[in-house]
């Protein structure tokens, strides 16, 4: 059974966290994700939003291996399971997660990395006087398709140099929309199998480094109305010979859940 909620919905619930305008092609926002909003933060905004990213986390494997998650259920507010969008290949669900839009309007349709051209949350952020900034790798899609806008980009070719930084970001508290991307699992997953243990790992290690980012923001960022999120592009199936893959129209690939956590100003 696929989720009811679509990946699109979560654009303008992020912009409805900050109080700001959503895109032009977004979709209406998450009702659930606005609700925990609205009680988590007793009608205020957050004021700092940071979405950690890891790559091609199926809902099937975080539901199937919960020892490798315990950070995630240990610190855990929200889960809102929702459907990733196809193809259900990265720049096509990273397209849709941060603009709000199907593939079909973004442009991006298939296994490629343009720069997506309509408006972005991004752009949204920016327009609103807020700094945003993305932290990933010389190679992952989230760091290509939205370029050429005026804000900060953080290009490395190690997960290890990814993770430094955005601790470094949070300490220094200047961004307010502030993603970070792992392609850690994925990259395994791929290899040797969604539930190899080379991948599951790497699940592990997600899961440490999403507590650890939000350890610090209630650290540094206390003077702030924070949203945190773990949220994942697509899932992911075992095919022949052992390895894995996504982008076919199956619960596999498409069942995805976000998490999502809130931390009021002291």
């Amino acid at each position: 059974m696929y989720n009811n909620d679509s990946l699109d919905t979560i654009c303008a619930a992020l912009c409805y966290a900050m109080g700001i305008e959503a895109p032009a092609c977004a979709a209406k926002a998450n009702e659930t994700l606005c609700r925990f909003i609205d009680e988590k933060f007793s009608g205020k905004k957050a004021d700092r939003i940071l979405m950690y990213n890891p790559d091609a986390v199926a809902q099937w494997i975080y539901r199937k291996y919960p020892w490798f998650t315990a950070e995630l259920a240990a610190i855990g507010e929200l889960e809102v399971p929702m459907k990733t969008v196809m193809p259900s290949v990265t720049p096509v669900c990273f397209g849709t997660m941060y603009t709000g839009a199907q593939p079909c309007v973004h442009g991006i349709q298939k296994y490629e990395k343009p720069v997506i051209k309509i408006d972005t949350i991004f752009d949204a952020m920016i327009r609103a006087g807020k700094k945003p900034c993305i932290i990933g790798d010389s190679k992952c899609s989230l760091g290509k398709i939205f370029l050429e806008r005026d804000m900060d980009y953080f290009v490395y070719d190690t997960i290890g140099e990814i993770n430094a930084k955005a601790a470094e970001c949070v300490m220094q508290d200047k961004y307010d929309f502030l993603v970070v991307y792992n392609g850690n699992y994925d990259h395994w997953m791929h290899k040797f199998g969604p539930e190899s243990t080379e991948a599951l790992s790497e699940l592990r290690a997600n899961s440490y480094e999403y507590a650890e980012l939000t350890s610090l923001v209630k650290r540094f960022w206390t003077k702030h109305n924070v949203l945190t999120g773990f949220a994942m592009d697509h899932g992911c199936h075992e095919i022949d010979g052992g390895s894995g893959s996504h982008g076919l129209d199956m619960e596999e690939d498409l069942n995805i859940c976000h998490l999502y956590n809130a931390y009021t100003a002291q």
